[in-house]
């Protein structure tokens, strides 16, 4: 089969394409053949050495992956070869073939395409848990979304209005915004040209953000911060920025605010419950019309790096897929 290798932590130009053998399934595992995969930001860091999982060379990237399971190994029951699956592999999705543990599947829903599949799971996912465990986002409540037009942003601003608060996406230009306004925000902030604190405080009458979700740390969390409502909620989902933030916490003290880490993978494996509960209200979400994956470029296999690329470099709105079949 044919799979992009990381031989060596480096740039996404050092990727390569190889023929390689298939992987075998274990007893918990299905083998998966891969139509499309999706490029996430892990996918960035994994691949220089700076993400918190460092697999053994050659590894392939990408995290998750949407196709046809070829083989069930015995412990594996919820699904069965010739079934429509999306997968959460950790890495391992750039290749024809994968072996994925079974607890990590799930059957694909009717009504979504196996390109969208493989952009649902890691950044709806992260968006609920984040918006739904980790702040308890209510009715009403503003909400905040730093980074608005990328994956996982499109995803809070959905959410977010799915469950009835009032969404203020931000973004860094006009195009970026108008995204996030398709995908339902209420208000755009522009902070390529104007202030977030002073915008965020404009548009709360001065109260600030009941909750807000930050992918992107760096001077924006230093902003955000100081633009959280009493009794507020700041999301840490990552750091797209490059730089990760330092916090003065006398801020949360004056705000009575919490600052709550969003760890959405070791969520997903310490209380699976919650996680498939989370994952049938998005699916139901979907069905309804709620949801709409934003696919906005598709690369083939022998183009992963210049997806990963178009990710890493912050040019990409919505999901970038890498369609392998």
């Amino acid at each position: 089969m044919k799979a992009v290798l990381c031989k060596a932590f480096g740039p996404a130009e050092t990727l390569v394409v190889e023929d390689v053998a298939s992987p075998a399934p274990k007893k918990n595992e299905i083998l998966l053949e891969v139509h499309a995969a999706g490029v996430n930001f892990p996918d960035t860091l994994i691949i220089e050495g700076k993400y918190q999982f460092k697999p053994p060379f050659p590894f392939s990237p990408g995290g998750e992956a949407a196709g046809v399971v070829l083989e069930v190994g015995e412990k594996v029951e919820h699904v069965k070869a010739g079934d429509r699956v999306m997968a959460l592999t950790g890495w391992g999705s750039f290749a024809e073939q994968v072996a994925v543990p079974g607890y990590n599947v799930m059957p694909i829903p009717r009504g979504l395409d196996i390109n969208a599949a493989a952009a649902f799971g890691m950044t709806y996912g992260t968006s609920m848990h984040a918006l739904k465990q980790r702040a308890n986002l209510q009715p009403g409540e503003t909400l905040l979304v730093l980074g608005a037009s990328g994956g996982v942003g499109l995803a809070a601003v959905e959410i977010g209005k799915a469950m009835g608060a009032t969404v203020i996406a931000a973004a860094s230009s006009a195009e970026k915004l108008a995204v996030a306004k398709a995908a339902g925000a209420d208000h755009l902030i522009n902070y390529s040209e104007a202030s977030l604190k002073d915008e965020v405080k404009k548009l709360t009458g001065g109260q600030g953000a009941d909750v807000i979700y930050d992918p992107v740390g760096g001077d924006l969390f230093d902003q955000a911060i100081r633009a959280i409502a009493w009794n507020g909620r700041l999301l840490v989902v990552g750091f797209a920025s490059g730089r990760i933030p330092e916090l003065p916490v006398n801020l949360t003290l004056l705000k009575g605010a919490a600052v709550v880490g969003v760890f959405w993978g070791s969520f997903a494996q310490r209380q699976p419950q919650d996680n498939a509960a989370n994952f049938q209200q998005l699916f139901a979400w979907h069905a309804e019309g709620k949801l709409k994956p934003l696919v906005s470029q598709v690369f083939p296999l022998e183009q992963a790096a210049e997806a990963i690329n178009a990710l890493g470099q912050r040019k990409a709105v919505g999901k970038v897929v890498v369609q392998v079949r």
